[in-house]
Formats: C-alpha cells, structure tokens, sequence
C-alpha cells in the first residue's frame, strides 16, 4: 500500500479536532518547501559574488 493510501485510511478514523491540526502541519511542509526554495538562490548569490563582481567577469560578458 502507497503511503497515500495509508494516510487516507488513517484519516477515515481521526477525530475532526485532529484533521485541523493535520492540515495545519501540510500547510507548514508547504510553506516550509517554499521558503527553502527562495534561500537557496539568495545562499549562493552571497557565496557567489566574489566572483561575480570583478572587472574579468564585467570584461567576458559585455558583448552580450
């Protein structure tokens, strides 16, 4: 059985109290995801513009 499938039967006998809370807590995953997602770039920037910002690199891509 899928881990979905399990989850779902699960479900079938959790108290309504409990499902607010359990939606609560996917909505956090979700938003957490999100959130990960947009610090990556925002991490390598930082890291990465040592690099970025020299006359080499301001010479290699002017022409574009």
């Amino acid at each position: 059985m899928e881990v979905k499938e399990l989850i779902a039967k699960e479900i079938e006998n959790v108290p309504e109290s409990y499902l607010i809370e359990v939606l609560d807590f996917i909505q956090f995953l979700e938003t957490k995801t999100l959130e990960q997602r947009r610090e990556l770039p925002l991490a390598s920037e930082t890291s990465l513009k040592k690099d970025w910002l020299r006359p080499e690199e301001d010479e290699a891509w002017k022409d574009l």
